[in-house]
């Protein structure tokens, strides 16, 4: 099969690592991929959201299946687009991938089919917003219902800073139209798991369980990026829980967006608070998580390729996915500044070392190519991934090869997995 995969980051480099190990497969292009990418397939000069030109592409090439990582193109509708010239696309459409790009909706469907999730109010006007949550006593989450790269969070113990959110959100736009309606949710206490599972509209194969780490500083303080780092499995996750979550969350998100006429097919993300109270989901992803992707696909001994296709052809219950008992764990390493302004162009050295290590891979995101020289090109720059055989050996590898990797003002949390150890 010939592949297009769609996007650019840690997430991607995972997947087109693990696409590359197919049997099937006949030639791989990544649009636009980056430096990691390029060692396993050919690298395209077609930005994301260039729906015209990832179709044209698509229909020149004789692409046999297109591969959609970022949540942007999904939302956009290029799965439609391609579905419409009869080429096969891995990912929902733009009607159900608004499970992710329209907070207020997910909400909605949520209730509709009674799938645990914190109490919530929709608003549409800052003035409206700012009476409700002077009104609270309680810790209030505030969100931007629109797409904010996993930024558009707050968590807000004073409900004075609630407001102070919903300002930045509603008045200054810090997320343009992304924030043009917010979610004020009760703040849920307890552990989060992200669950990611394989959708075909009907057939549901739940993936080996995750945790990520949304918080910029060690201890889960200071601002939400888009994740710094992930481990796998997420020993909170018993086969009980599991059972509950598919019963109570999985199944009927699935059969409400059939009722809905959404039909999902996919990668569904689940993130949930696993609260004293049973599991509650935070939030709907539309695609594979990042990084929880990367120890996943570590773990993951099947085809990823031949799973892809049975999702998009409604044949995911004619597959068998095995996995890697031993456990993964991902650290991310990020320019200094991130999640707020940082610096590009910091010279990457290290790489050469850190891949003698045993059972370890990094993935990269934030790179690029300059006079020869691999350099920094965003706020989370790699994702040193290593496996062991059990949590506390994976992440001893992860940060021996995390200790190898040297950019100027390099950052990285040293907490990663410590929950699971503890």
């Amino acid at each position: 099969m010939k592949v297009l995969l769609v996007g650019g980051g840690g997430r991607e480099h995972a997947i087109a690592w693990k696409l590359s190990q197919s049997k099937q497969l006949k030639q791989l292009y990544i649009a636009p991929g980056n430096p990691g990418t390029a060692e396993v397939g050919i690298n395209v000069d077609i930005a994301d959201t260039n729906l015209d030109g990832l179709v044209s592409f698509a229909k020149d090439k004789r692409i046999d299946l297109v591969v959609v990582g970022p949540e942007d193109p999904l939302a956009a509708g290029l799965v439609n687009r391609l579905e419409a010239e009869g080429i096969l696309a891995f990912g929902p459409t733009q009607e159900a991938a608004r499970l992710e790009a329209d907070k207020a909706f997910a909400k909605q469907i949520m209730r509709a089919n009674s799938i645990p999730t914190a109490e919530a109010r929709i608003f549409t006007h800052f003035e409206d917003a700012k009476m409700y949550i002077a009104s609270r006593d309680e810790p209030v989450v505030v969100k931007a219902a629109g797409l904010a790269k996993g930024k558009g969070v707050f968590v807000c113990d004073d409900p004075a800073d609630g407001i102070l959110a919903a300002e930045k959100i509603m008045v200054n736009k810090i997320f343009g139209d992304a924030g043009n309606t917010i979610v004020v949710e009760d703040k849920l206490l307890g552990q989060e798991a992200s669950i990611l599972a394989f959708v075909d509209g009907r057939t549901i194969y739940v993936m080996e369980s995750a945790q990520d780490h949304k918080p910029i500083g060690e201890q889960d303080t200071g601002p939400n990026t888009g994740g710094m780092g992930a481990y796998s499995p997420a020993p909170i996750v018993t086969d009980a829980l599991m059972d509950q979550i598919i019963r109570e969350i999985l199944v009927p998100l699935v059969d409400g967006m059939n009722r809905n006429e959404t039909p999902y097919k996919g990668v569904l993300y689940a993130g949930l608070m696993i609260t004293p109270g049973g599991p509650r989901v935070l939030e709907f992803n539309a695609r594979f998580g990042d990084p929880e992707t990367q120890p996943i696909l570590m773990r993951m001994k099947s085809d990823l390729l031949e799973v892809m296709e049975a999702v998009c052809r409604g044949r995911l219950s004619e597959v068998t996915v095995e996995w890697d008992p031993r456990p993964a764990v991902c650290v991310v390493m990020a320019s200094k500044g991130y999640p707020d302004a940082y610096e590009k162009g910091k010279v990457i050295t290290g790489l050469e070392a850190a891949f003698r290590l045993k059972d370890v891979k990094v993935f990269q995101a934030g790179t690029a190519k300059r006079d020869g020289q691999l350099v920094t090109a965003g706020g989370r720059v790699l994702g040193v991934t290593a496996m062991g055989p059990t949590i506390a050996d994976a992440k001893k590898r992860a940060y021996e090869a995390v200790s190898l990797i040297h950019f100027e003002g390099a950052y990285y949390r040293r907490d990663i997995a410590d929950k699971a150890l503890r």
